[in-house]
């Protein structure tokens, strides 16, 4: 089973791609698709880029996170439509889809809901086996969201 888990973001989205290989997780790929800052330019991007993720690794369900809270008003809308274009791209190539709030990932990864950035990113590269930290934090955020989704069967 392949899962894909995408930290949404207006001009940088988070992924990781994760396979379940008997009782344990392994690390595919991970990174982050960077889009324009032209709202309408950087949704086609964002569809583009994700079609291309799906058709190269071809994920068997998906992970994104959920919005619940965000400080600056601005942000959040933006994030929330570039979420609707994830999602809609997921759909549009039957990716069975799971949303999580951070909270519910870190619960998930680490046991505990409170876990700071830091301890999640060494949590996910011990979990995968990964020699090396994960970089950028949207990727880490990513890869966390994709074992949370892989450990929640639907």
């Amino acid at each position: 089973m392949v899962t894909l888990g995408i930290d949404p973001g207006t001009t940088r989205i988070g992924y990781g791609v994760v396979r379940q290989d008997k009782n344990c997780l392994v690390c595919i790929d991970y990174g982050i698709l960077k889009v324009g800052s032209d709202k309408f330019t950087g949704f086609k991007e964002a569809s583009e880029e994700l079609k291309k993720l799906i058709e190269k690794h071809k994920p068997d369900q998906a992970g994104i996170e959920k919005l619940f809270f965000f400080k600056n008003q601005k942000t959040v809308m933006a994030v929330s439509e570039m979420r609707g274009v994830l999602l809609l791209t997921l759909a549009e190539n039957n990716i069975p889809i799971q949303e999580f709030t951070p909270l519910q990932v870190k619960q998930s990864v680490s046991a505990y809901g409170r876990a700071e950035k830091a301890q999640m990113q060494r949590i996910v590269q011990l979990l995968l086996g990964l020699k090396d930290p994960i970089k950028p934090d949207d990727a880490a955020d990513a890869l966390a969201i994709a074992i949370c989704c892989a450990n929640n069967k639907i």
